[in-house]
C-alpha cells in the first residue's frame, strides 16, 4: 500500500501521516494514534493496522499494509462494514460497489 493511501477511511488519514505522527510524537500506546486526525475512532476497521504502524515505527518490522494494495484494503474494509462490525460516520469514504455475483448457468 502506498504511503499516501488512506488507512483511516472514516477521517481520511494516510499511512504517511500516521507514520510521521509516530516518529514525531512517539506515542506510548497505539490508541494515541487517535490524536492524529481521529484515526481509529470511526468504524474501527483500521485499529489493527494502527497497532501495526505503531509497532513498526517504535520497534521496527513490517506491517500487513506493505502486502496489500489499496484496492484490496478497500475491499476488506467494505466486507467488514457490510458484515455489521462497524459503522462509518458521515463524511467517510464510501464503500466500493459490491462485486457482481457470479453468473449462473
Amino acid at each position: 500500500m502506498d504511503l499516501d493511501a488512506e488507512v483511516c477511511y472514516c477521517f481520511h488519514v494516510s499511512r504517511r501521516k500516521l507514520i510521521n505522527f509516530c516518529r514525531r510524537e512517539k506515542p506510548l500506546v497505539p490508541s494515541q494514534l487517535s490524536e492524529c486526525g481521529g484515526a481509529g475512532t470511526g468504524c474501527g476497521w483500521c485499529i489493527p493496522f494502527l497497532k501495526q504502524i505503531h509497532r513498526q515505527v517504535m520497534q521496527g518490522g513490517a506491517t500487513e499494509l506493505e502486502k496489500l494494495s489499496s484496492e484490496e484494503y478497500a475491499r476488506l474494509r467494505a466486507a467488514y462494514i457490510r458484515s455489521g462490525k462497524g459503522r462509518p460516520p458521515p463524511g467517510a469514504t464510501p464503500l466500493p460497489p459490491e462485486d457482481d455475483p457470479p453468473a449462473t448457468v
